[in-house]
């Protein structure tokens, strides 16, 4: 069966697309599920986060610009059990460069298509923008996923970036579905997480029940170039993503 490729997408930062991408490649490895994770932001940070320096070898830039077969591009997790297309500095020109070529808002899908039978998903860790690095990922995409963090105006921008979806809908990808708002950093002590909370999903159907709570552990774990199941395997973060693991496969229609 093909890949199912999944983006994480929200303009903002610092709201956990980053951490959501590494802890579910690792879940659903764990679950022994093929998983590739695509960093496509050039801080690297999902690259980092699993101590792989992208620096080293030839990662998602070589494939997106120099046109680079997707399977040298790809460096084995062999510690989370996925593979990883890593970014490096030479992806923060990529939003120039990209600007001239030709079907530039296909660079991605096309880069991609030598590995959609190798995987049963391929994750995409989105800048925090809208620029033509996230609409490649979009146009390449079946599904979005949204990471809202539970903290005030936790909606703002999300108008802009639900009429950029149906934008790529309209002219790149007509079946681009959105799986399911994600709510990150919640807190339970207060109030206003639980508010926001409420908001979202009385705005957005599609919110997944799972909720990632706020933790020093899960914050702490990419500085340690480990996902959370690595870091703390038994603790309130890693039993949040094994759950969202399992939503993600039901909503895809995948057995659990």
């Amino acid at each position: 069966m093909s890949a199912q490729v999944v983006t994480f997408v929200n303009q903002k930062g610092g709201v956990g697309k980053t951490t959501s991408a590494v802890s579910l490649s690792a879940a659903l490895a764990r679950r022994g599920h093929r998983a590739l994770l695509i960093d496509l932001d050039p801080q690297s940070n999902a690259t980092s986060a699993v101590g792989v320096d992208g620096e080293e070898s030839p990662g998602i830039y070589d494939a997106l610009i120099e046109e680079a077969d997707i399977s040298s591009c790809i460096t084995r997790v062999e510690s989370e059990g996925f593979d990883l297309v890593p970014s490096s500095r030479a992806l923060s020109g990529a939003e120039v460069e990209l600007v001239p070529a030709m079907a530039r808002e296909r660079r991605l899908s096309a880069a991609i298509h030598g590995a959609m039978d190798d995987y049963e998903f391929i994750f995409i860790d989105c800048p925090p923008s809208l620029g033509l690095l996230t609409i490649n990922a979009l146009t390449a995409s079946h599904y979005v996923i949204i990471p809202v963090q539970c903290e005030y105006m936790a909606l703002e921008g999300l108008t802009r970036l639900t009429e950029t979806l149906d934008l790529v809908r309209r002219n790149l990808n007509s079946s681009l579905t959105v799986l399911g708002v994600l709510l990150t950093m919640y807190d339970v002590r207060t109030r206003l997480s639980q508010q926001v909370a409420d908001e979202v999903r009385e705005h957005f159907a599609r919110t997944f029940d799972t909720v990632v709570p706020r933790a020093v552990r899960l914050s702490e774990a990419p500085s340690h170039g480990q996902s959370i199941f690595m870091y703390e395997p038994g603790g309130r973060s890693a039993t949040a993503y094994d759950d969202l693991a399992g939503e993600l496969l039901e909503r895809v229609g995948v057995a659990v």
